[in-house]
């Protein structure tokens, strides 16, 4: 962390404890006690209205009547920003937020922080690989910069892309950039995991109406059909989570009937798949027509 990174984290901690000592800056910010004490000449230096209290509860404080009034944030608050931060941290957890997380834990004022809510994520290999090209698309975003990759589509296609990048988009498991695509010349999500080669570069672009864009792309719905499945109960708990407990009715004592929209595509069948004999679909018949054909495709791979 730099000097003046590390200074003002300083001072958001003293604006919202009472006494902090030196031990505790010193293992909050990986430094020896000896720079922490010139981080408090230099804010002293700086005007910033810091005391010293000698004795075993000692520590460095700031004069209350420069702090920040406490209703603005109170425990609560912070511990719910910590929390969202933690579930972050799982995603992609990279030294901003970790120090970030730290800055708010050392803001809490109870003495230990445990909370009522914890987050838990698969730890994929896959996901330590993805960090870089994240950080390549974000640095490039803020810069203002063009990136360009090869791309490989779903049908195993290759493609060279120069890209504007506007934004990062998680969803579900997956990383996607939104951005304008010179090759294509329109704007396109696309999914990191399929980027190789991505590299940053020295020419930048002139930010386009990209909010007309995400108004469009809002608007934009798939087409659905609405599909009638036989589930088991094991699967019950799946469907309630993406489709809630009004799509399922009791059938029999061995199925549930769910009622649900699913793209008319192939990411629909292989949603469906996904569930194996755990679900059968029973309408309409032309939609259990074509998945049954695509199911013999795949058996067709192993014949």
């Amino acid at each position: 962390m730099e000097k003046i990174e590390r200074l003002i984290s300083i001072v958001m901690i003293l604006l919202q404890k009472d006494v902090v000592s030196t031990t505790e800056f010193s293992k909050l910010f990986n430094m020896s006690k000896r720079t922490i004490l010139r981080d408090m000449e230099t804010l002293s230096l700086s005007n910033i209205p810091i005391y010293s209290i000698n004795g075993v509860h000692g520590g460095y404080g700031i004069m209350d009547e420069y702090k920040l009034d406490k209703r603005l944030l109170s425990s609560n608050d912070l511990e719910n920003i910590l929390t969202a931060l933690g579930g972050l941290g799982q995603i992609l957890f990279s030294d901003e937020v970790e120090q970030t997380l730290k800055k708010i834990e050392a803001m809490i004022s109870s003495s230990s922080w445990k909370s009522s809510i914890h987050l838990s994520f698969y730890d994929w290999e896959g996901r330590s690989e993805i960090i870089q090209s994240l950080k390549t698309c974000q640095e490039a975003i803020l810069k203002r910069k063009l990136i360009s990759f090869d791309y490989i589509d779903k049908n195993g296609i290759k493609t060279n892309r120069i890209v504007e990048p506007y934004q990062l988009h998680f969803s579900e498991t997956s990383w996607y950039l939104k951005g304008f695509c010179l090759h294509r010349q329109r704007y396109r999500t696309l999914k990191l995991s399929r980027i190789d080669n991505l590299t940053m570069n020295e020419k930048t672009f002139n930010p386009r109406d990209y909010l007309l864009e995400q108004e469009h792309e809002a608007s934009y719905q798939p087409q659905l059909v609405a599909i009638k499945a036989l589930i088991t109960p094991s699967v019950k708990d799946q469907f309630i989570e993406r489709y809630g407990r009004k799509s399922i009715e009791n059938y029999s004592s061995e199925y549930f009937l769910a009622t649900i929209d699913v793209p008319q595509n192939s990411i629909g069948f292989q949603f469906l798949a996904s569930f194996g004999t755990n679900l059968e679909i029973v309408e309409p018949k032309t939609y259990v027509e074509q998945f049954r054909n695509y199911l013999n495709k795949m058996i067709n791979k192993y014949s």
